[in-house]
């Protein structure tokens, strides 16, 4: 009977455990597109009980007064320089891929006799590639000259924007703490947080309930936003993919 009671007990703990353990998720964060896959490690990925947006959406919509916005110019002044260092960018690639391989070639020719065939086929490689090594010299200079200038021209008017638009914050935000608060506190839940690991991976064991994941990753001129719901429950670990197609895309200045 002792036997027979024990296991009965040992039975009830592993039920009690299934029925009341935590739920789990597996966040997994990949901006590659198409068959490239580009995980991102190191991200800060965030389990929240609440809508983010909607909390930060009702203060904009009680604000005094309406957010400051970027002109229109702006935002295209933004788009232009953006261009232009990936020109620049691209080209100096480019610049820097050819001198490694003139590189090389000299030193192949090295100790070679120059009446040798093979020396007279390898100076005819590096003749043709310093041609266009000099070529792409020239335009990593203007491309990174276009790019500094329409930089200089636009960034008085940026950190202008950028400072109004922080004093507005400060002021529409202010009860931001409190609110999130209650929302934390009307939930039952607790917040989450965890960092992917190089495969791209944040793992969390939570209790079962409603949390949207909150992750952000900044790019040269825009960031990747994620505030994607999602319901976790025991058993099979919830799944979620951030990506590029469930982002926002937000503009930096």
């Amino acid at each position: 009977m002792r036997k027979n009671s024990g296991l009965g007990s040992a039975l009830l703990c592993v039920a009690t455990f299934a029925a009341c353990g935590p739920g789990e998720a597996m966040i997994t964060a990949d901006i590659g597109e198409g068959d490239e896959a580009v995980v991102l490690e190191d991200l800060e990925v965030r389990l929240l009980p609440y809508d983010r947006d909607q909390v930060f959406d009702s203060l904009t919509a009680a604000a005094d007064t309406r957010e400051p916005e970027f002109p229109e110019d702006l935002l295209a002044a933004r788009d232009e320089i953006a261009d232009a260092q990936r020109q620049y960018l691209e080209t100096e690639s480019q610049w820097n891929t050819l001198r490694d391989t003139l590189a090389k070639l000299n030193t192949a020719m090295e100790g070679l006799n120059r009446a040798e065939t093979r020396y007279r086929r390898i100076f005819s490689e590096w003749s043709d590639l310093n041609e266009s090594y000099e070529s792409a010299a020239a335009q990593v200079d203007r491309h990174f000259e276009r790019y500094e200038s329409l930089q200089a021209a636009a960034i008085g008017r940026i950190d202008s924007m950028n400072i109004v638009r922080a004093d507005w914050a400060d002021q529409a935000f202010l009860d931001v703490d409190a609110v999130i608060a209650a929302k934390v506190e009307a939930s039952g839940l607790e917040p989450a947080a965890d960092t992917t690991d190089a495969a791209g991976t944040a793992r969390f064991a939570v209790p079962p309930g409603r949390y949207w994941v909150f992750a952000r990753h900044e790019l040269a001129y825009d960031e990747l936003y994620w505030n994607v719901e999602i319901e976790i429950a025991r058993g099979e670990p919830a799944m979620l993919r951030l990506s590029r197609e469930n982002a926002e895309v937000r503009p930096v200045f």
